[in-house]
């Protein structure tokens, strides 16, 4: 992961927390596990309540792993680094009950062997809804259910072998994803 995308993530969150009063939990941070279970891929996302129903939040997901390499018969990976902020709002009240989002988010991404041989690489540009339900189970930790989907336009070339470079197609395309696959734990500060 490049070091200065993620200092630019920390500082804008820093900046976006500086003055905002919305009660005695102001902060939460939190991983998704079911993105562990996508190829290992590392997540966390930090989320500033700007009122009583309405939060404002930053993510990262980060791939870097390569299975079988070497092997262009068996290797896969699903490699990614993507970066969200977005909005949520909460009917009832910030980190607990109901709630409904909508995220920008970059991702870069290379995946490819898990279905055949070729492999796609690029960048996507998006915007994402999704909603979910989440739980108190402690003043500070919550568990999170969600689901959602996310779309925008791909600028990609897909290759016929992991390795070969031989290149299949390239352009952009536009795509509709299911995303955000929530079991989440959430530290409320």
């Amino acid at each position: 992961m490049d070091m200065n995308k993620m200092k630019l993530l920390l500082f804008l969150t820093a900046i976006m927390s500086a003055g905002i009063d919305a009660g005695a939990q102001k902060f939460s941070l939190s991983t998704n596990i079911l993105d562990y279970a996508q190829l290992g891929t590392f997540n966390a996302e930090t989320s500033i309540a700007l009122s009583r129903r309405l939060s404002m939040s930053a993510g990262i997901r980060y791939n870097p792993f390569t299975f079988n390499k070497g092997n262009p018969d068996k290797q896969f990976q699903y490699r990614q680094q993507a970066y969200s902020v977005g909005l949520r709002l909460w009917p009832w009240h910030t980190w607990s009950g109901w709630w409904f989002a909508v995220k920008a988010r970059y991702q870069e991404y290379n995946f490819g062997g898990i279905w055949n041989n070729e492999t796609e690489e690029g960048d996507r540009v998006g915007i994402g809804l999704c909603s979910g339900h989440t739980f108190m189970l402690t003043r500070h930790l919550n568990v999170e259910l969600g689901l959602g989907f996310w779309g925008g336009m791909s600028f990609y070339t897909r290759y016929s072998c992991p390795e070969c470079g031989v290149t299949l197609a390239s352009g952009k395309k536009y795509f509709l994803l299911p995303d955000d696959f929530n079991l989440s734990l959430v530290y409320v500060f």
